[in-house]
């Protein structure tokens, strides 16, 4: 028969092991899991997120129609197939939320390098505006010009052209860098098979598009054709558009003009964009009309 004492001294040992087990379980839960993630960190960089074409990426986890899912991300850049952790976006999906959202933001506040301008051979001019906060918060001194920068586009352009392009960072400087080395001359080669005469291509830093009027006048071209950087968005930060005017005078209706817009990698390619807008200045030349007056 087991004494009093030898029963304390048991459920005393017992007591002890279970509590060093429940300490050990305990330690355990509490210790803190390593992140797992795709992003490879190599040399002290992580892989860039925004490389990874979104069409192309489900994150649903075991879809019952895989394929069909992946079809439908084909045709939108909508952020669809992606997943959630409770009511929220998973970490991979925020992140690349912000990534897109940091480079749109970047696009509208950093400016065209003054390298690229040189490697396209386009002399800059500013408009009245002094930096990018006047710029976005006065919309007015984007469409203007004082009369020293007039003087110098009239003496370095030729004067009464056909055809007067210019380039203007506008609201996405990423969709300048990302599409005029193969857009002009695309545009150039369309507007020289139909023997058309081009002004001086040049630069407008901090320019709206209704500066393309005030140098339409002070050039006295017949058709005037800005490109320039579009509202960028999470989709893309690189889009831009063409504005084309046909004898552009200040304070005409925006009707007026003739828009081909979304032209970026992943809508309508440079290349072909470039071909289209000389099609289109001939068709405004030959009818001496643009805008909503324009019957294509």
């Amino acid at each position: 028969m087991i004494s009093e004492v030898e029963l304390k001294q048991l459920v005393s040992q017992l007591l002890t092991e279970m509590t060093s087990d429940k300490k050990e379980e305990f330690k355990k839960e509490i210790e803190p899991k390593k992140c797992t993630s795709s992003s490879q960190v190599e040399n002290g960089f992580v892989d860039d997120i925004t490389e990874i074409n979104i069409k192309e990426q489900l994150l649903v986890p075991n879809p019952s129609d895989a394929e069909g899912y992946l079809k439908m991300k084909e045709k939108t850049p909508s952020r669809i197939g992606i997943w959630r952790a409770g009511p929220r976006y998973k970490t991979e999906t925020s992140l690349r939320f912000r990534a897109d959202h940091a480079a749109a933001q970047d696009s509208v506040f950093s400016d065209v390098p003054e390298e690229f301008l040189k490697e396209e051979n386009l002399f800059s001019v500013k408009t009245l505006c002094e930096n990018k906060d006047e710029y976005i918060t006065r919309p007015d001194l984007g469409r203007k010009f004082s009369k020293e920068t007039i003087d110098e586009i009239k003496s370095k352009c030729t004067m009464r052209p056909q055809v007067q392009i210019y380039v203007s960072d506008g609201l996405s400087s990423a969709a300048i860098e990302a599409n005029i080395k193969d857009i002009l001359p695309a545009i150039m080669q369309g507007l020289n098979s139909y023997n058309l005469s081009v002004g001086t291509t040049f630069f407008v830093k901090y320019g709206r598009v209704g500066a393309m009027d005030v140098i339409s006048e002070a050039l006295q071209a017949d058709v005037t054709c800005v490109l320039i950087g579009e509202r960028p968005g999470l989709v893309t930060a690189e889009s831009m558009s063409a504005y084309i005017a046909y004898k552009a005078t200040v304070n005409m209706p925006e009707a007026r003009r003739t828009v081909l817009s979304n032209i970026h990698k992943g809508g309508t390619a440079p290349v072909e964009a470039g071909a289209h807008i000389a099609e289109i200045i001939k068709e405004i030349l030959d009818k001496k009309a643009s805008g909503i007056d324009l019957k294509i």
